[in-house]
């Protein structure tokens, strides 16, 4: 078959190497454009639904494909030109092409899409993304690497490209804050001895105590507004008392205070906990305490020390979501709220599922936060109630 046969004569899966015109009519979680040849479904990276374009085949699978852009046939009209001349070779962004309304409006499409089809929710649930004042330069911390280049016998710098395990030398980030920048400049000066290590380049949050290896949200111009989004359904529920489950350095717990009888916040990171308690010193905050432990065996006899009734758990757990028997422990206790803030969509329908079976808790609504402009990522706040 000839490299250049076009999508509308295919009718059987395309074959690597084959050049395909394909119509692109989605966005994929995860940032790929889908089209179809025939019946297959075929993705491709960097872009836009509505577009036309010529794609090669890299990869065939047994009921999709996938491709790289050679020719814009049609271009939509939300493409934009990337702020990034690494921006479709590192991996950091995939929408730098996609003017940031569109962005927000597909976000929304893909967090919808996943909760209909993962956990069996209604889209109208989720609401339009919060979106970020600052769309770019917004990072106030990145990890960097370094590996030694065989062929061209030298030390790269920066980050993991988007189609192999490579990095791609880089000289600055558009996504990060200048001063990040700067350090990538520094680093760079005075680069790491070998190839294989990793550097983290961070910025101080003003005011909290942050050990250096303890999570701390990387978006420091959105995060007035996921606090926001928190705070509102809190006090929507009337909720008296706080957990804070895998608090960090306290930030949720301590910028709650003031809306709670009391809080207690269950870290298993002994430094982070150790900050939080440091940081509601310096706030003057007495109607809290912090507990270090696994949330797992501490949750149940921390929901006996509150009332259930009236007590909202807060989760706020890494990428990779709250394991199961966590979600069990909350379905038995039965806190009256929780408000379950996850970075990564998919596991976040995926716990909802099991925390509202059998109606145990009724999903109230979905709050996504733009914590990650230019990216597939995004932050969303879901608020659960008890049924």
């Amino acid at each position: 078959m000839s490299e250049h046969t076009a999508a509308h004569s295919v009718s059987a899966a395309p074959e690597v190497g084959q050049r395909v015109t394909v119509d692109i009519h989605d966005l994929a979680f995860g940032g790929e454009g889908v089209g179809r040849v025939g019946e297959f479904v075929v993705f491709v990276p960097f872009v836009c639904p509505g577009e036309r374009v010529e794609v090669k085949v890299t990869e065939v699978k047994k009921n999709f494909a996938r491709g790289v852009l050679t020719r814009l046939v049609t271009e939509a009209p939300e493409r934009v030109d990337p702020a990034c001349r690494y921006f479709g070779e590192c991996g950091g962004c995939q929408y730098q092409h996609l003017a940031y309304p569109a962005q927000l409006r597909w976000k929304r499409k893909q967090i919808a899409d996943l909760f209909q089809r993962v956990g069996g929710f209604a889209g109208t649930l989720v609401q339009e993304v919060i979106p970020c004042p600052q769309p770019y330069e917004y990072r106030n911390r990145i990890l960097v690497r370094s590996q030694w280049n065989r062929p061209a016998q030298k030390l790269d710098l920066g980050f993991i490209r988007h189609d192999c395990g490579l990095v791609c030398d880089i000289e600055s980030c558009a996504i990060a804050e200048p001063a990040l920048n700067e350090g990538i400049t520094e680093w760079r000066r005075n680069p790491p001895p070998k190839g294989g290590l990793k550097t983290v380049l961070r910025i101080p949050a003003e005011g909290w105590v942050v050990p250096e290896h303890s999570f701390f949200q990387n978006n420091f111009f959105v995060l007035p507004a996921l606090l926001a989004a928190v705070r509102a359904r809190l006090k929507d529920a009337g909720s008296r008392h706080l957990i804070d489950a895998y608090c960090g350095v306290g930030f949720f717990s301590l910028s709650l205070a003031d809306a709670v009888d009391s809080f207690l916040g269950v870290e298993l990171d002994a430094p982070a906990i150790r900050a939080a308690r440091e940081n509601q010193k310096q706030r003057g905050i007495t109607n809290g305490d912090y507990v270090a432990g696994d949330t797992d065996a501490l949750l149940p006899s921390l929901l006996n020390r509150l009332n259930p009734a009236q007590t909202a758990v807060l989760l706020d757990p890494p990428r990779v979501g709250c394991r199961p028997p966590s979600l069990e422990v909350l379905r038995q206790t039965g806190p009256a709220q929780i408000l379950y803030v996850s970075c990564h969509p998919a596991t976040l329908a995926r716990d909802l599922r099991q925390l509202c079976g059998d109606g145990r808790y009724r999903l109230v609504d979905v709050q996504p936060v733009d914590m990650f402009p230019q990216t597939q990522h995004v932050e969303c706040v879901a608020d659960l109630r008890l049924g």
